[in-house]
């Protein structure tokens, strides 16, 4: 017999505890578990419903499916459970944007960092966005001289190069006086 899926608050806080989330990305994971847990109260034989897998055994032609939870009702629990989290300072944008940050920094431009933070629903702040912007040069520099060390020899590599340090967001006109051998020390 299945265990009972975790309350909203208990499955957040677990998440919580291994990593930040932003609002959006947690919001999604709490509605797929209320509907999880929705689907299971609807099923459970001990719960008051009746099981679905007796009726086929029963010689029923398909097991009946549960009915499809209130996706509203569901949502408005979502949010208050956010909402919870939120006050008692368990969940935080900024410290997820500070956090993602300070993670992806050393390998990505800004533009790349400011895309994947839209992925989640939450946007830099001004402070932020000016100390990537003056640390720019000197991590794109850095990457490139993980990565390759020396100038390119020929066009073709010259290419290589600039689209691998444009594929994680830094600026066009870093990019090139970087791997131009333009780039000053």
């Amino acid at each position: 017999m299945a265990r009972e899926p975790l309350g909203l608050k208990a499955y957040a806080l677990s998440l919580l505890a291994r990593r930040e989330y932003s609002r959006q990305e947690l919001r999604g994971r709490l509605l797929a578990q209320a509907r999880k847990r929705a689907l299971w109260a609807a099923t459970d034989p001990l719960g008051g419903a009746a099981d679905p897998l007796q009726a086929f055994f029963d010689g029923a032609a398909e097991p009946p499916t549960p009915a499809e939870p209130d996706p509203e009702a569901l949502a408005a629990e979502v949010d208050t459970v956010l909402d919870w989290l939120a006050e008692r300072r368990h969940q935080s944008d900024a410290r997820f944007v500070e956090s993602r940050v300070h993670a992806r920094a050393p390998k990505l431009g800004q533009a790349r960092i400011r895309q994947e933070l839209a992925r989640h629903g939450v946007e830099l702040d001004a402070d932020t966005q000016q100390a990537l912007k003056d640390t720019e040069a000197e991590r794109a520099r850095e990457v490139w001289r993980k990565r390759f060390g020396e100038p390119a020899t020929d066009p073709a590599e010259r290419a290589r190069q600039m689209r691998f340090l444009a594929a994680r967001g830094f600026a066009p006109a870093l990019i090139r006086r970087i791997v131009g051998g333009r780039d000053d020390d």
